[in-house]
C-alpha cells in the first residue's frame, strides 16, 4: 500500500526567473552549479535554462517536499548565494510549483 501512496505524492519545483547583468550569466551558472552540488536530502534534480543570446534565465530545482529546500540551506550554500546576488540585474521572481505531470 505504501507504494501506491508514494505514487500519489507529487514533487515540488522551486522556480526562479531572472536576468543577470551583461556578461554575468556564465559566472552565475558556475555558482548555481556549486550551490546545487551542496543539496542532499529530498533533492530530485535541477535545470538552468538560458534564453539564447541574452543573460536571462530560469532555474528549476526539484524537491521531494518544499521543506527539503529549507533544510538544505547550509552555511556554504548561503555564502554561494551572497556571491551570486550582485550578478543579478534585478531580483529574480521566485515561487514553488507542484509537479502535476512528469512524463
Amino acid at each position: 500500500m505504501s507504494e501506491f501512496h508514494d505514487f500519489l505524492k507529487h514533487k515540488y519545483a522551486y522556480v526562479a526567473i531572472g536576468e543577470f547583468k551583461p556578461g554575468c550569466f556564465s559566472e552565475a551558472q558556475r555558482l548555481y552549479e556549486k550551490a546545487v552540488s551542496t543539496y542532499t536530502e529530498g533533492f530530485k534534480g535541477a535545470f538552468l535554462l538560458q534564453k539564447p543570446g541574452t543573460d536571462e534565465g530560469i532555474a528549476i530545482i526539484m524537491w521531494e517536499k518544499i521543506e527539503d529546500m529549507e533544510a538544505n540551506q547550509s552555511e556554504v550554500y548561503n555564502e554561494i548565494l551572497k556571491k551570486m546576488n550582485p550578478l543579478f540585474a534585478k531580483p529574480p521572481i521566485t515561487d514553488f510549483y507542484e509537479v502535476c505531470s512528469e512524463i
